[in-house]
């Protein structure tokens, strides 16, 4: 059920994104990066992460109206996490604007903007996709 995206993918994403009012600035760039949960065909859920060196930013987690509440997004983000923690990341950061009470269960916790290192800061989702009043947050992993 979830997978790696495919190009063929993008437009679902983009669209599942955009029905949740989430920004799809820089998703076609990370795209590649991205898991999806594809049933017979139909994206239902989707969740990306793009990695600057040992850091990592943690995007795009959305699940289709109809298929939330089911664990879904859970399931992406625990598979996204696992992928960055397998590349080398030992520190993962998001932005929010509506999940702050979702991500603690992976291990985040609130965090300032100035703590993020520049090489996220310099991407599209801080730079304006995601609005400045966004909630930052930041996973550690164990090194």
């Amino acid at each position: 059920m979830i997978r790696a995206s495919r190009p063929d993918d993008l437009a679902s994403v983009e669209a599942l994104l955009t029905r949740a009012r989430l920004p799809i600035d820089g998703v076609d760039e990370h795209f590649a990066s991205f898991f999806v949960v594809d049933e017979a065909g139909r994206i239902l859920a989707a969740a990306g992460v793009e990695i600057h060196g040992h850091d990592a930013l943690l995007r795009s987690v959305v699940v289709a109206d109809e298929a939330r509440g089911s664990g879904l997004g859970s399931l992406l983000t625990q598979r996204v996490l696992e992928e960055a923690g397998a590349r080398g990341v030992r520190a993962i950061y998001l932005l929010t604007t509506t999940a702050e009470d979702f991500f603690p269960r992976f291990g985040f916790e609130r965090s300032a903007r100035d703590d993020v290192p520049a090489s996220l800061r310099s991407s599209r989702e801080f730079q304006g996709a995601c609005p400045a009043t966004a909630t930052v947050m930041r996973r550690c992993e164990q090194v």
